[in-house]
């Protein structure tokens, strides 16, 4: 019964979802590297704003340089990779107990909200006018990246305001019970 309660608490809780968010990001990384010219393509046209309704009034916002663009392929792949190493630590710092799994977790997942919220939601979405697009359009896939990392933040910082957990259960500081 023991081991069943600590399959349900929280902190295995936490570790699961990470675990998951790890997989998904080394998998997202590794898609990208493995096949470059398919991502890029959309990195390309998302920053040349071809496929939009073209208003003039937003088009100089458009960026077809092959260097620039290039540029920040290669940087949204690195910060990708570098977010799912945080994640993947994260899952062996859950296992092991350590202090620095909820750290390590909430720094995986502000990454993958600064990249998919911050990055594809804000400036692929508003400012290249992603939205406009029925071709190039990431908007969706953006949003559950956002989610499910907001889920886990959320619940990773839950895990630290509670304290403890001894033995897969959340302490209850009785000190004011009396």
């Amino acid at each position: 019964m023991r081991l069943l309660s600590r399959l349900g608490g929280l902190r295995v809780v936490v570790g699961v979802l990470t675990a998951i968010s790890a997989l998904q990001l080394a998998l997202i990384t590794i898609g990208n590297i493995t096949d470059y010219d398919t991502n890029y393509a959309f990195v390309q046209h998302v920053f040349a704003m071809d496929t939009t309704f073209k208003s003039p009034h937003l088009m100089w916002r458009a960026i077809t340089s092959p260097g620039l663009v290039t540029t920040a392929y290669v940087l949204i792949i690195a910060w990708e990779g570098l977010a799912a190493i945080a994640l993947i630590a994260a899952v062996v710092a859950w296992i092991r107990g350590s202090e620095a799994a909820k750290r390590l977790s909430s720094l995986g997942w502000l990454m993958e909200a600064m990249l998919f919220g911050g990055g594809f939601i804000a400036i692929g979405g508003e400012y290249f006018q992603m939205w406009q697009s029925s071709k190039w359009n990431g908007l969706s896939a953006a949003l559950q990246n956002v989610i499910i990392a907001s889920v886990g933040l959320i619940l990773a910082n839950l895990v630290a305001s509670r304290g403890r957990e001894r033995a897969g259960d959340l302490q209850v500081d009785d000190s004011r019970a009396a």
